[in-house]
């Protein structure tokens, strides 16, 4: 069930434990804080509700920054519910939002209009015009309402001998370098874009590699080159494939997509909506010089995206 923050809760979800944090990426750090509201909201017997904010505040603050999202928010919403929670909340942020004070985001908002018990969330969330609001102001301001507010602490892991925390830079570093491994394992799950499947050039179908074409939208760019991926289609069923992520340097003009060749699969997915998971990079994007050359490396990448797949 989705939510919008402009509007009052129902009263089947009032008084809700409500997990609140952007949660873009929804990675292992993200699931302990919403796995703790969850937990509580079960032993109370309470609605858990795993709260977003859309756009996220970046893209206010900062209108001209690269595109960064890791996930979508229908991809949120998935993952929220295979979480355990009952419904997603979305924050819509804007000016108005920017400009809500940290008092009044607190009482007109998740008290008034959200009704919530309590709330979970990192130990370095801010909140209210100026992130003049931290957990401890979330305490202060909460109690006297009957709001009740849990920090959870950062979450670690052992990589690279050396305890890190899980972040969500970390994750966008780790696909900006093309290391799907690192990524999936602070994901919980490999890197996934989401969008509907267009009309490209048919230079894939020329070459005898029909592709299915996403537009990589407001996601961030992982490196670009040739991947061997796992596409997740409309009806559940999943199909491997390599896909080139990039400009497509060989051909004219330079077009930016991601380009998935699903193999042994000849099915028309034209405006379907599809997953594509980046599971290993193979190589960086390359200029050729004929498309003669161009095919005997697809079929190399194809070859080596197979073993890599199982």
């Amino acid at each position: 069930m989705r939510l919008s923050g402009q509007n009052r809760i129902a009263k089947e979800l009032r008084g809700a434990i409500i997990a609140l944090g952007n949660f873009d990426g929804f990675h292992k750090g993200h699931q302990v804080v919403a796995q703790t509201a969850i937990d509580w909201a079960a032993a109370e017997g309470r609605p858990a509700i795993i709260a977003t904010f859309d756009p996220h505040p970046v893209r206010h603050f900062q209108p001209d920054a690269p595109p960064f999202r890791l996930t979508t928010l229908d991809q949120r919403e998935r993952l929220f519910t295979a979480a355990g929670a009952d419904a997603m909340l979305i924050f819509e942020f804007g000016a108005e939002l920017a400009g809500t004070t940290a008092e009044d985001f607190v009482e007109k908002l998740l008290v008034e209009r959200f009704g919530a018990a309590g709330i979970v969330t990192g130990e370095d969330f801010t909140f209210g015009k100026g992130r003049v609001g931290n957990v401890e102001v979330m305490k202060q301001l909460g109690a006297p309402l009957g709001l009740s507010t849990k920090a959870v602490g950062a979450v670690s892991d052992g990589q690279n001998g050396e305890a890190q925390v899980i972040s969500s830079s970390r994750i966008r570093d780790a696909l900006k370098a093309g290391d799907c491994e690192t990524a999936a394992a602070l994901l919980t799950r490999p890197f996934a874009i989401e969008g509907p499947v267009i009309h490209g050039d048919k230079n894939g179908r020329k070459l005898g590699y029909p592709t299915a074409n996403i537009d990589i939208d407001h996601y961030l760019r992982p490196k670009y080159g040739i991947y061997a991926v796992k596409g997740r289609l409309p009806d559940g069923r999943v199909v491997k494939g390599a896909a080139n992520l990039g400009i497509r340097p060989t051909f004219d003009p330079p077009k930016e997509l991601l380009e998935p060749y699903f193999f042994d699969f000849a099915e028309d997915l034209y405006g379907q909506v599809i997953e594509v998971e980046l599971h290993h990079f193979l190589r960086g994007e390359e200029k050729f010089d004929d498309l003669d050359g161009l095919m005997a490396q697809m079929a190399k990448d194809c070859d080596r995206a197979k073993d890599l797949l199982g």
